[in-house]
């Protein structure tokens, strides 16, 4: 390798209890008049926030999971007229990605939709602090927002190096009591970003330290943290990684498991981290004869066969196997497989694949 490039720009902070410290935090990144975003189930504690803080002046909770492109439009005009100098995401992948991309809308105007594409965006963005309370997406450093078209039922992927948050609060102490679905789930979609950033065909050195580091983690202590929502060590090393393999997958990004894992939440609204939980192990074996060198050491850290680790991974915590058993009818398979080849993740999946090998990958997890 001759060049490489690697770059966060999202200062990141983490500590337990550090939420405690909001206003601290807001006040050296120079927010003021921040708006809360959130969903109706984290409602309770971003209004504690609220409360707690001079420098936020509403709340708003209309953000749903897989949400679509009107909630972000609704959410945009909510902060123009509350007159918000920032947003603030308290929540999961689905707030966060809400609020970075109501940020586009508040800066570019017009419809969202206007704005798809990969670094059409030229200037910085309206600003978005983040607290996340799941342990998954990493959006809260990530230069991605996906958006449901509810119109299309395919999900949109707005892609720019002004897209990651200002600030990023790593509190764990928000992730005690997760609940165990919720928490396996999630726990999946970060471990699938940590291994596609690593056999990604833009991976490099700094992206494969954060990608495997993460990895290890997750895999080690995402049992225990399903087990027992109250396990602090594992809601920390949870949180942690999480933030980590975010970072990989925005130099690296990701593979055909995220393409075709974003295909069946926006033809039929399957969990993400789900999604990926039964695609990886299948999109591991259709990938291992361009990634062999790299398969080994996926062994090493996981001390069993990829594809035999994380299908018995995600068995362990207790995910489904199958997508028939998550809604996808076999009349799906066909138009997945073609909604993934467009999407933006499959450009650096390390094998090129085509439309009828999507086709035979879902087949096979079918």
């Amino acid at each position: 390798m001759e060049f490489t490039e690697f770059r966060v720009t999202t200062r990141v902070v983490a500590g337990w209890d550090l939420a405690a410290s909001l206003d601290v935090e807001l006040s050296q990144a120079g927010l003021e008049r921040g708006l809360v975003v959130t969903d109706p189930g984290v409602r309770p504690l971003a209004e504690r926030l609220l409360s707690a803080s001079h420098r936020l002046i509403g709340l708003h909770d209309a953000i749903t999971p897989n949400s679509e492109v009107g909630q972000v439009e609704r959410l945009a005009e909510r902060a123009r007229d509350a007159g918000a100098g920032f947003l603030l995401a308290v929540g999961g992948g689905s707030v966060i990605d809400t609020a970075k991309a109501a940020a586009i809308v508040l800066t570019e105007g017009g419809r969202l939709l206007d704005h798809q594409g990969v670094n059409v965006l030229a200037r910085p963005l309206f600003p978005v602090a983040a607290v996340p309370t799941t342990a998954g997406t990493g959006s809260e450093v990530t230069c991605y927002a996906v958006i449901r078209d509810g119109d299309a039922a395919a999900k949109v992927i707005f892609t720019s190096e002004w897209l990651p948050p200002v600030l990023a609060i790593l509190d764990p102490a928000l992730t005690l009591g997760l609940p165990p679905a919720l928490t396996a789930s999630t726990g999946m979609d970060a471990l699938t970003h940590a291994v596609e950033a690593y056999l990604s065909n833009r991976a490099g050195p700094f992206s494969d330290a954060l990608a495997l580091a993460a990895l290890e983690t997750i895999y080690r202590h995402l049992p225990p943290a399903v087990r027992d929502g109250s396990d602090r060590e594992a809601r920390w090393h949870l949180l942690i990684s999480s933030c980590q393999a975010g970072m990989a997958i925005s130099w690296a990004m990701l593979g055909c498991a995220h393409a075709l894992a974003h295909a069946c939440g926006g033809l039929r609204q399957v969990p993400h981290g789900v999604a990926n939980a039964i695609l990886l192990p299948h999109c591991l074996a259709y990938n291992r004869p361009a990634v062999e060198a790299r398969w080994w050491t996926l062994a090493d850290v996981m001390g069993a066969d990829p594809v035999k680790g994380v299908a018995a991974l995600a068995r362990r915590i207790g995910l489904p196997e199958r997508l028939r058993e998550v809604g996808v009818a076999e009349s799906d398979l066909g138009p997945l497989a073609e909604a993934a080849i467009l999407d933006g993740s499959i450009f650096t999946n390390p094998r090129e694949a085509t439309v009828e090998e999507l086709a035979q990958i879902l087949r096979a997890a079918y």
